[in-house]
């Protein structure tokens, strides 16, 4: 029987995806929390598949930022179905932030790359973080 060695790398890459999702997290709240009480401040300047209010979209923002940092949380487990939730979460989150791009183009493609390196951390590497914990 073979006795699989664990990458310091893989630990340290989930280890860096848990911590980008809380800040995900955070970026999302911030974005959310900011619509809800300035609503002036997001102004998109042409029709766009995904108008919404901005009230909306800040409530969407709000309660994804709070799943995600929870879920970036959990992933500290190292359990298969918080690596699971993380990649869905990270998912939604992505989604989210390329349907926010015309109301803040930076900040929505800061969390969608974000979101895109956590995905591949969490599956390339996930698995590797229970041995080395």
């Amino acid at each position: 029987m073979t006795q699989r060695t664990t990458s310091g790398w893989a630990v340290g890459w989930t280890t860096f995806a848990a911590l980008m999702m809380i800040m995900i997290g955070f970026w999302h709240a911030i974005a959310g929390l900011v619509a809800l009480f300035e609503d002036t401040f997001y102004v998109v300047g042409q029709e766009y598949v995904f108008q919404l209010d901005v009230t909306t979209w800040g409530w969407i923002h709000l309660i994804l930022g709070v799943v995600v940092g929870l879920a970036g949380v959990a992933l500290f487990s190292g359990a298969t179905w918080a690596r699971t939730i993380g990649v869905i979460l990270a998912v939604v989150s992505a989604v989210a932030a390329f349907a926010w791009l015309p109301y803040y183009p930076i900040w929505g493609g800061l969390i969608a790359a974000s979101a895109i390196f956590v995905i591949w951390a969490l599956t390339a590497h996930g698995r590797d973080i229970v041995d080395g914990v």
